[in-house]
C-alpha cells in the first residue's frame, strides 16, 4: 500500500503512497464533503476529520506520528502520492484567497493536521481560515509573502507570534507552468557544527526583534528582544525570518547573516508536484521558496496551506469559544 522512495533531493526519502492507499485517503476525504454542509472551518468538520484520521492507511499514520514525536535532521517530511480530486477550477488569482468550501484537498490536510496535532487559524492573516490558497497574486510579485512570486526569504512562519505554528503544510495541487518553483528548506540541527561559537552565543541572546508579515495587516505588533536560538542548547529552537528579523547590535547582525549563510549552504528545495506534501517542523526548521514567472491564465501555480499547533491547550486564551481561530 505504501512504499519508501529516494526521490533525488539530496539525501532526501520522500514517503510515497500506492495506488491503494492513495484511493482508501481519497475515499475518507469524500466521506466527508457533505459534513456541516460543506463548512471547512466549522467544528463539526474538524472534529469529523479527526475520526477519519484514524481509517487512514496504518503507514501513512505511523509516519506522520514519527515525525511529530522527532522531525529527523531536516525537520521536514515530503509525503508523495496524496490525491488531489478531479479539480478542473482555475487557480486563485487574489489575494487572501482560502479554501472554505469542502473539497479532497482541504478533506486531506485536515485528516493529516488532526494526525500531528489541530488545526489553527489566525484572525489576522487570510480571515482566520484553516485552509489558505497559496498562489501567486499579479501586482503582488516582489511580496514577501504566499502571494508572492520571486524569491521567497527562509523564515518559521509567524516567527513574531508567541503561537506560532508548531508544524505548516503546503499540498499541491498544480504545479508552474515550467516547474521550477522550488519550496525550500533549511533546518537549524545541520548546521549547528558548522555555526561559529560567537554567533551561537550571540543568537541565543534576547537582541532581535521580528515584525509581524504584511499579511496579518497594518497594526500588528511584532516580537520584541527575543533571540533566534532558544530552549535546549543541543537541539535548539529557531525563531527567524529573514525578511523581518533585525538584530539591536551589531554583533547580532553579524550572526544573523552567518546564520543566513549556512542555511543558504545546507537548503534542499523540492519541486513539488500535484500530491505532494510538505510538513514543516516549525520549531527547528526555516522555509522559503524558489522565484517562478506567473501567467496569470488560471493555470498557475496553487499550494493549499495549513498550520497545526500540537498543543492546543497553550493558546486556549486566545482562542474564543476553545475553537481553532487566535483572534490576537
Amino acid at each position: 500500500m505504501t512504499e519508501l522512495l529516494e526521490n533525488g533531493i539530496g539525501e532526501e526519502t520522500a514517503f510515497a503512497l500506492g495506488g491503494a492507499a492513495a484511493a482508501l485517503v481519497e475515499a475518507a476525504a469524500r466521506e466527508l464533503l457533505d459534513v456541516a454542509d460543506g463548512r471547512v472551518d466549522s467544528p463539526e468538520f474538524v472534529a469529523a476529520a479527526r475520526d477519519a484520521w484514524e481509517g487512514l492507511p496504518a503507514p501513512l499514520r505511523q509516519e506522520i506520528r514519527r515525525f511529530r514525536r522527532h522531525s529527523g535532521p531536516r525537520g521536514r517530511l515530503l509525503v508523495r502520492g496524496l490525491p488531489v480530486g478531479d479539480d478542473a477550477r482555475d487557480t486563485p488569482s487574489v489575494a487572501g484567497s482560502v479554501q472554505r468550501e469542502s473539497s479532497v484537498v482541504a478533506a486531506t490536510l485536515l485528516m493529516v493536521a488532526c494526525g500531528l496535532g489541530d488545526p489553527v487559524g489566525f484572525r489576522q492573516e487570510k480571515s482566520g481560515a484553516l485552509v489558505h490558497d497559496v498562489v501567486p497574486v499579479a501586482g503582488l510579485e516582489r511580496f514577501q509573502g504566499n502571494a508572492g512570486s520571486v524569491q521567497l526569504s527562509f523564515h518559521t512562519e509567524n516567527a513574531f507570534h508567541e503561537h506560532r505554528p508548531d508544524f505548516v503544510m503546503l499540498l499541491c495541487l498544480r504545479a508552474d507552468h515550467e516547474g521550477v518553483a522550488g519550496t525550500r528548506t533549511a533546518c537549524v540541527r545541520e548546521i549547528l557544527d558548522l555555526l561559529g561559537p560567537a554567533a551561537r552565543k550571540q543568537l541565543s541572546l534576547p537582541e532581535f526583534i521580528t515584525d509581524a508579515p504584511p499579511s496579518f495587516g497594518p497594526g500588528c505588533q511584532g516580537a520584541v528582544h527575543h533571540p533566534v536560538l532558544g530552549g535546549a542548547w543541543d537541539d535548539p529552537d529557531l525563531r527567524v525570518d529573514f525578511a523581518a528579523t533585525r538584530a539591536t547590535t551589531e554583533e547580532g547582525a553579524a550572526a544573523l547573516a552567518e546564520l543566513g549563510e549556512l542555511f543558504e549552504r545546507v537548503s534542499s528545495t523540492s519541486e513539488l508536484m500535484p500530491g505532494d506534501l510538505v510538513i514543516v517542523d516549525n520549531h527547528v526548521t526555516a522555509h522559503g521558496r524558489t522565484a517562478f514567472t506567473p501567467r496569470y491564465d488560471g493555470r498557475d501555480r496553487w499550494l493549499q496551506r495549513t498550520f497545526v499547533h500540537s498543543a492546543l491547550r497553550r493558546s486556549r486564551g486566545r482562542r474564543p469559544d476553545d475553537g481553532y481561530v487566535l483572534v490576537e
